[in-house]
């Protein structure tokens, strides 16, 4: 979250993803460098034992997501 806002602040746009167990931490840390409400991409745990198919459903749902936190779809 940390580097999105850093990035963001910067000019750059970015994405940040989390996994649903931290989300609460996400926003706490969002609100702790000045930029409560920030939208972040959120996927499900855990990662590090998922198959490599439910990686590439993560990863198909957060291209989605930034997609359109991007404002590159028309939602």
């Amino acid at each position: 979250m940390h580097d999105a806002v850093t990035s963001e602040r910067a000019g750059v746009p970015a994405i940040a993803v989390m996994t649903t167990p931290f989300v609460d931490a996400a926003d706490l840390m969002a609100q702790v460098c000045g930029m409560a409400g920030y939208a972040f991409a959120m996927i499900d745990h855990p990662v590090s034992s998922a198959s490599s198919a439910a990686l590439a459903e993560r990863a198909r749902s957060v291209a989605t997501q930034a997609a359109t936190l991007l404002g590159l779809t028309g939602n």
